[in-house]
């Protein structure tokens, strides 16, 4: 399965929305209103193969996935660079969560969850990751019931428009494995994040014995154990258990970068500089390894 990690880094990675560009109003992860053209042309002269798109509440207005001229702009603009979008963040359910709301902000959201799919055939994506971390996360059982209630709802919609929903949370890998046992579908796949996992203290082994067969995107991203995002390398996740992971489990998906940022004005050679380290690590090479090369 090495192969398969080697083919991807020759490829090259994806990366998350908005780290081609500074932070807009000090947002850290935010669909960049202002830069969204520019990134495109940014990711193709970075190396990295393409996108993976933020839908959230800042963007609201001026996200071309929202029009369907837009939606023909960002096709247009992604054929001329040779950038794809293959997956969407959906930031907006961290904004709105699919939990503690009423019955009727309930019913809103659901109907945004299914038009959301409903364009993605249009864009080819195949799938959306649904973050249930920060003012998303699930935090008692009667939540917990909530998600569950929903995601079965929306999933007739997802089959129907042949989309996967991957989940990001910050549940124990038990609890998180829980939750997959009542969402035992094949479009239901976890987005392992390699960075919030070493913030939470979760043993990557635990987590793959738990879930690992459903992991079907992977974010990569350094942290310090509860502490925040660092450039890779820097922090406390474990990337050559990792490694051996994703090999001992045919892990055969994507790798988006999420890193933290550089200096300002630099953001695509820093972003080129942290694909090529990420790339390594795939071809199995250690990240500390290479860090300490570089100084």
């Amino acid at each position: 399965m090495s192969d398969y990690l080697n083919r991807y880094a020759d490829a090259g990675l994806y990366t998350m929305q908005g780290r081609l560009g500074a932070p807009e109003e000090g947002r850290f992860q935010s669909f960049p209103r202002q830069g969204w053209r520019r990134e495109i042309e940014r990711a193709a002269q970075a190396g990295l193969r393409g996108i993976e798109w933020i839908y959230d509440l800042y963007g609201e207005g001026e996200n071309p996935l929202e029009t369907e001229a837009g939606r023909g702009e960002l096709r247009n603009l992604l054929a001329k660079h040779g950038v794809a979008v293959v997956s969407i963040c959906a930031d907006y359910f961290m904004d709105r969560p699919l939990l503690r709301c009423s019955e009727v902000e309930n019913a809103d959201l659901l109907r945004r969850m299914e038009w959301l799919l409903s364009i993605c055939p249009e864009m080819g994506v195949g799938r959306i990751v649904l973050p249930f971390v920060d003012a998303s996360s699930i935090r008692s059982d009667d939540e917990f019931e909530q998600v569950v209630a929903n995601l079965n709802q929306v999933l007739p919609h997802a089959e129907r428009h042949a989309v996967e929903l991957h989940l990001e949370t910050d549940l124990s890998p038990e609890a998180f494995r829980a939750l997959l046992l009542r969402l035992d579908h094949p479009l239901v796949k976890v987005n392992y994040d390699a960075g919030n996992s070493a913030s939470l203290g979760y043993p990557p082994a635990q987590e793959f014995a738990a879930y690992g067969e459903r992991i079907g995107s992977f974010h990569i991203k350094d942290r310090r154990h509860g502490g925040s995002t660092v450039p890779l390398g820097q922090g406390d996740t474990d990337f050559r258990s990792l490694h051996e992971l994703l090999i001992q489990y045919g892990y055969a998906g994507d790798f988006v970068l999420q890193v933290a940022r550089g200096e300002p004005g630099d953001e695509t050679a820093w972003l080129a500089g942290m694909a090529r380290l990420a790339e390594e690590w795939l071809r199995g090479r250690a990240l500390c390894d290479q860090k300490r090369e570089i100084s």
